[in-house]
């Protein structure tokens, strides 16, 4: 069963790989198998017990894909310290953009929500 889960995960990540290199060279190949994988569970309606065992046991090893930028953080840190005040505007900046867009974003989806609860 968890063979059949991880043959399914690399088999999405090898055709959003091969469509990349095909079709759309900016989105990584990766990215786009996991947006492949995404479409095919909506429209199954499930996740299935082999992916559903596969990704649970990956995702016990995902602490371990942050070990390489938190050592990138420390060895790096001068650069950093010296560009703080560029990173933290830019990181306040970008925060108060995705709030405005959130906001935005859900008062249409109220609205929308609105008009159609008042028609029959």
């Amino acid at each position: 069963m968890l063979l059949r889960g991880l043959t399914w995960l690399v088999l999405f990540q090898l055709l959003g790989t091969a469509l990349n290199h095909v079709l759309v060279p900016v989105l990584p190949g990766p990215i786009i198998g996991l947006l492949l994988l995404l479409i095919f569970l909506m429209v199954r309606g499930e996740v299935g017990e082999p992916l559903s065992l596969a990704s649970s046991s990956l995702l016990r090893y995902l602490p371990l894909l942050l070990v390489p930028p938190a050592v990138g953080v420390m060895v790096y840190a001068a650069d950093i310290a010296a560009d703080f005040w560029a990173i933290v505007g830019t990181l306040v900046l970008s925060l108060l953009i995705a709030i405005v867009v959130a906001g935005v974003l859900m008062q249409k989806l109220i609205e929308r929500q609105a008009r159609s609860e008042d028609r029959p």
